[in-house]
């Protein structure tokens, strides 16, 4: 089947597109992108006038919660959410239970992915368990599909055992994808260590705990090689940390999500729940450092931590709620809003860190939407002004602070493998 993108604003950074053109997809791959295009015969025709079309987003940072947590998400509604956000790819991450740490686990959710709404891509555990006892057999799940190997929310403690996965992971060509975080300084906190947290009479997470991580991770990248991919970038001394790496060739990419450079631990105020996330929401100072890294490059992209939760497991008091919030259907209107409507990026930029970074971070699929590409598309308006309203979610899960805030710029439609979503 072949689909006619009519008058549409393509940008494409990986091709230098920025132009009002046409795009026709035949065969699941662009096949041509030129003015006045003739639609071919029982083509689907869509207008895109005034609208955005874009290589489709990739978010490298989501958990779809399965195996073993079905309840709070699972591959088709994740994937719906995703694809309703303007995503037409997204990595999972690790921590299920039990957690990715096997090939036949990798197979099972590629599998079930095939009846997804958007790719995904597998990151596997770095140990039986997340242990961080013995390493998992990264070559059988690099075999069986994962992309990169990572440690998300059980950061590894032993630098030693660090060491010896890194090098495993650099031998087998793998990323590592890191929570940098040293739990033996954040203990029993739950929030950002600071004013709001002093008001609350809640404990605070020092923000030293995700500076050592940062430090540690990439001094271990650089001695053994191993390609480090940092996620939720969230205090200002970690983006220094990584500017100075990135300085001296340090092997790394980084990432921050919306919520970072959106809001900030006020949010906490009223023990508002939904606002209970893994690194904490930081400081108005965090946040400009953050915005200031997007800018100039020392942060190469944005991914969301999409993390759902049940609503009893949120509705609960503030130290017992379990930190995470969802993002795949915020993020881009967050993006818009407080990155290109206030002149920080432009669209192509913004679309660089949403799209082509991701894909060249993780070695994915994607990215591009040059003449030969696989079609993986994403539809937006960039000048929409809409409500945020959770009850309208493909998420099984509520869990946002931006719930009845309004944003600009919304997805309009994703196109995966040459295929309209529905």
């Amino acid at each position: 089947m072949s689909i006619l993108l009519k008058n549409g604003h393509i940008i494409d950074p990986a091709n230098n597109i920025d132009e009002t053109s046409d795009l026709l997809i035949e065969d699941g791959k662009i096949a041509e992108i030129a003015s006045e295009i003739k639609a071919p015969e029982g083509a689907q025709v869509i207008d895109c006038s005034n609208k955005v079309v874009s290589p489709g987003l990739i978010d490298v940072h989501v958990h779809l919660r399965v195996p073993g947590q079905e309840y709070k998400e699972d591959i088709e509604s994740g994937t719906a959410a995703a694809a309703a956000g303007g995503f037409t790819a997204v990595a999972c991450q690790p921590n299920t239970a039990p957690p990715i740490d096997s090939a036949a686990i990798v197979r099972m959710i590629l599998s079930d992915a095939e009846k997804g709404s958007a790719r995904v891509h597998v990151i596997g555990a770095v140990s039986p368990g997340l242990q961080h006892k013995e390493l998992a057999e990264m070559a059988d799940m690099k075999a069986a599909g994962a992309v990169a190997i990572g440690d998300d929310a059980f950061p590894v403690k032993d630098s030693g055992f660090l060491r010896r996965a890194m090098e495993y992971a650099h031998m087998l060509d793998l990323p590592y994808v890191a929570h940098c975080e040293d739990k033996d300084l954040t203990g029993d906190g739950v929030m950002n260590e600071g004013y709001t947290s002093s008001v609350l009479g809640l404990k605070g997470i020092p923000r030293w705990a995700e500076n050592v991580g940062t430090a540690r991770n990439i001094l271990v990248a650089i001695e053994t090689g191993c390609k480090l991919h940092i996620q939720h970038v969230s205090t200002k001394e970690s983006v220094e940390i990584i500017r100075f790496a990135k300085s001296h060739g340090a092997p790394i990419t980084a990432e921050t999500c919306p919520q970072y450079f959106s809001a900030t631990d006020e949010s906490c105020n009223g023990y508002n729940s939904n606002a209970k996330m893994s690194p904490p929401l930081r400081t108005a100072d965090d946040q400009k450092a953050v915005v200031e890294a997007l800018k100039d490059g020392t942060i190469d992209l944005i991914a969301t931590d999409h993390a759902p939760h049940a609503a009893h497991e949120k509705d609960r008091e503030f130290s017992l709620a379990p930190f995470g919030m969802i993002g795949l259907e915020t993020s881009l209107g967050l993006c818009v809003t407080h990155l290109v409507e206030t002149g920080i990026l432009t669209l192509s930029q913004l679309i660089e860190k949403m799209s082509l970074a991701p894909a060249q971070s993780l070695g994915v699929v994607g990215g591009s939407i040059g003449v030969g590409d696989v079609a993986d598309i994403t539809i937006f308006d960039p000048k929409a002004k809409w409500t945020v309203d959770a009850d309208d979610f493909k998420s099984k899960s509520r869990n946002t602070i931006f719930n009845g805030i309004e944003l600009t710029g919304k997805s309009i439609a994703t196109i995966v493998d040459g295929k309209l979503v529905e």
